[in-house]
């Protein structure tokens, strides 16, 4: 005979905040991970690193603004000359993001809460892509409030200053969901380190090139396209045609005409988000 015992659980009686609150708790969890916040002291060292490294230019430019009346980067071309280091902070973190996850089997634990692997991938892609901007952002912010300060004769440079923001926000998207596409092949996170990197030193080595050797043939329309196979010229070029900034790629070429670069910016984007989402949906189904 079964008896039923009254061991003083009670039903949850207070408001339902719903999925659109899971969702921006899971993503402020992760932007918090990228940083390091809340983890030991180690955590912190690679992001803040990276960050601080980050400011050198802004520091730069406002020395040259100082001493001799000129930027010495341009704020559309920061992204570009920093690429190495933002490339390094996403494949540092990028796994942070997405490996434990997968590696503890706790996504059918996110997942028995009201969010959808929809609703997941959209947290962490968010995430991720506003630590990437926040990381180029700010030393552009400073830059440009730097030279406010300095008050040069003539205009500041505004319009170069929102082009690369608005620029920066598209690079800060694309990296993000193809790094942390190619991080969650992986629970491991040294391989998801290891393959974020190698796409990007593949991709930067190989543009030039495939460059050199389209021009050296004559055909320059075709080596203009090479610049695009780089997510940050591939970013540079989109600003170059929707904002009339001087191209920043090695050999200071033109890049491709017309929106082509700006469709393939949006199919990249595209395909890493629904990569992405492939995979999560195979893993909470295991």
């Amino acid at each position: 005979m079964s008896e039923i015992y009254d061991i003083g659980y009670r039903h949850y009686d207070g408001p339902r905040l719903g999925r659109g609150y899971s969702t921006r708790a899971l993503a402020v969890h992760t932007l918090r991970g990228v940083f390091g916040l809340g983890r030991p002291a180690r955590g912190k060292i690679v992001p803040f690193s990276l960050a601080a490294i980050m400011l050198v230019p802004a520091v730069v430019n406002i020395a040259a603004l100082v001493a001799i009346q000129r930027q010495g980067i341009p704020y559309s071309g920061l992204a570009v000359v920093m690429q190495a280091v933002v490339a390094i902070f996403l494949a540092a973190q990028a796994p942070t993001v997405v490996a434990p996850d997968l590696r503890h089997r706790t996504l059918s634990l996110y997942l028995s809460r009201p969010v959808s692997v929809a609703e997941y991938v959209a947290a962490k892609v968010a995430a991720m892509t506003v630590a990437l901007y926040a990381l180029i952002a700010v030393p552009l912010t400073v830059s440009y409030v730097g030279e406010l300060i300095i008050d040069l004769p003539g205009p500041p440079a505004t319009g170069d200053y929102v082009a690369a923001m608005v620029t920066t926000l598209m690079l800060a998207l694309l990296l993000s969901s193809f790094g942390l596409a190619l991080a969650s092949l992986t629970p491991r996170r040294g391989l998801g380190v290891a393959s974020v990197i190698t796409v990007y030193l593949l991709s930067s080595a190989s543009v030039p090139l495939i460059y050199a050797t389209l021009s050296m043939s004559g055909n320059e329309a075709a080596a203009a396209w090479a610049w695009l196979a780089n997510p940050f010229w591939l970013t540079d070029s989109v600003q170059s045609w929707l904002f009339g900034t001087p191209p920043h790629s090695i050999e200071s070429s033109a890049y491709p005409s017309g929106p082509a670069s700006a469709l393939l910016l949006v199919l990249l984007i595209a395909a890493g988000l629904a990569a992405l989402a492939l995979r999560y949906r195979k893993a909470a189904s295991q």
